[in-house]
């Protein structure tokens, strides 16, 4: 027996307790710092000795030794895996594998369409700005090959729509026929659809959102009134956050949900408690039908803002700590996941294990007006990336495709002798070519350093969560 490679170990932060949490058997506990010490020399009896008798939950050093652990905490550890028996292991990662893969076989899929790559935003940090687009418009032939080519590759798989930009509500008659057709074919093909918007025209198209199946409406806001106006505004630099925030009341008026993204770096993150308690005080967090993210503003292919504003993963969440240990009253607007730790906290079990956390070209495709076919929306409009096409004609580089769905923790060298890997998944397949060249590498998360955060707030820090 041996100390399972998948245990993930480390002290939470600000606390003399530490945790130990393993994805594969689905086991988590606090360890006080004596239980830990109790367990690093289980450990290194591990490696010296001959072994575990099970029979008695003992462990013994090799000959001549005379040193047995007949302790509860070794019993413990064998019960919940921390411990356990390497070829045992390897049936269980097998199966647990097996298993991922079957459900992410029959998982629904996420289909991106991409109207236009245009925008009536001129964002500070718009990575889009210096993509080349054709001179091309969305037609109602485009539309239709659209769903004649998703209904003829993915016939008997759950699926839903997603509208992307660009900006996707472009108020103009042309743009507008082009929304009113999509809709028309996605009620006709009962499919929910989704849509990612500034949120600039939602009062404008509401007549028209009305009659679609909406799961949700995205949309962005990044602070308080000056704040978000300082960041988001239109191209003749005229303020947004008002008739975004008459959009958003209209759609939580009428029961469509909204889940509102507040995208974070150095220049607007203080502003995260004043833009929580404007929300909560015109009751958004009272609607079922709300719900809120907050994303990174990262260096993803291009960003026009200064990389000194931009948070790593780890750094951002040292701040979302710092500031919800002094505000902690914003729980309400939103919930940080710190990786697996909000899932812990709130179903008291752990997730299954994630063999792999990049959906592209799984249960998530992108496409575009111009009739190009992506892995992802980390990928679409980069020409470069296509993977084929729809319309005119139907084209697939199905090597290149092949590459991208066999992608998960079990092809990529470094995921292999990871600790992290059941929770970390590989991370991002277009970051990593991006980064490393090639999509069989990693794209590492910080999951322990969020997770000793994410214990700390969950278990120790905050109470009435």
């Amino acid at each position: 027996m041996y100390f399972s490679k998948y245990n993930i170990m480390s002290q939470i932060k600000d606390s003399e307790n530490f945790f130990i949490v393993n994805l594969l058997t689905k086991n988590a506990d606090i360890l006080s710092k004596g239980e830990v010490e109790e367990m690093k020399d289980l450990t290194l009896a591990l490696s010296k000795g001959e072994g575990i008798g099970t029979d008695v939950y003992s462990l013994s050093f090799g000959e001549g030794r005379g040193e047995v652990f007949e302790t509860e905490l070794l019993t413990e550890a064998i019960e919940k895996g921390y411990i356990c028996d390497e070829i045992e292991e390897k049936k269980l990662f097998r199966n647990a594998y097996l298993d991922f893969i079957d459900s992410r076989d029959t998982d629904e899929i996420q289909i991106f369409f991409v109207t236009n790559y245009a925008c009536n935003f001129a964002c500070s940090y718009c990575y889009q700005d210096e993509y080349s687009y054709p001179n091309q418009q969305l037609t109602k032939d485009i539309i239709d090959s659209f769903f004649d080519y998703i209904k003829k590759e993915f016939p008997n798989r759950k699926k839903y729509l997603t509208i992307f930009g660009g900006e996707p509500l472009l108020d103009n008659p042309s743009q507008r026929e082009m929304i009113q057709h999509i809709i028309t074919r996605s009620n006709d093909n009962n499919l929910d659809i989704s849509f990612v918007t500034n949120g600039y025209t939602i009062v404008e198209y509401f007549d028209l959102l009305k009659t679609a199946r909406i799961r949700e409406i995205q949309i962005t806001l990044d602070g308080t009134e000056n704040v978000h106006n300082s960041r988001r505004f239109l191209k003749n630099g005229q303020a947004t956050f008002n008739k975004i925030v008459a959009g958003i009341d209209l759609c939580l008026q009428n029961d469509i949900p909204v889940n509102l993204r507040f995208v974070a770096d150095k220049e607007n993150i203080d502003n995260l408690p004043e833009l929580a308690r404007f929300a909560i005080e015109k009751a958004w967090t009272k609607s079922p039908n709300f719900k809120t993210q907050i994303g990174r503003n990262y260096e993803l292919h291009h960003c026009q803002q200064m990389t000194n504003n931009l948070f790593s993963r780890v750094s951002l969440y040292e701040k979302i700590y710092e500031i919800y240990l002094q505000n902690s009253s914003i729980i309400e607007f939103h919930k940080p996941a710190f990786f697996i730790s909000k899932f812990l906290f709130e179903n008291n079990s752990l997730p299954n294990p994630l063999f792999d956390s990049c959906p592209a070209c799984k249960t998530e495709w992108a496409f575009d007006y111009t009739g190009k076919i992506y892995s992802c929306t980390a990928t679409v409009g980069k020409s470069d990336e296509s993977l084929g096409t729809f319309y005119p004609e139907i084209s697939r580089k199905d090597e290149i495709i092949s590459q991208w769905q066999s992608r998960d923790i079990t092809e990529i060298k470094e995921c292999k002798s990871c600790s992290v890997a059941l929770a970390c998944g590989g991370g991002c397949a277009s970051v990593a070519k991006n980064i490393n060249g090639q999509l069989n590498s990693p794209d590492c998360r910080p999951v322990k350093e969020l997770l000793e955060m994410g214990m700390s707030f969950y278990f120790e820090k905050v109470e009435n969560v």
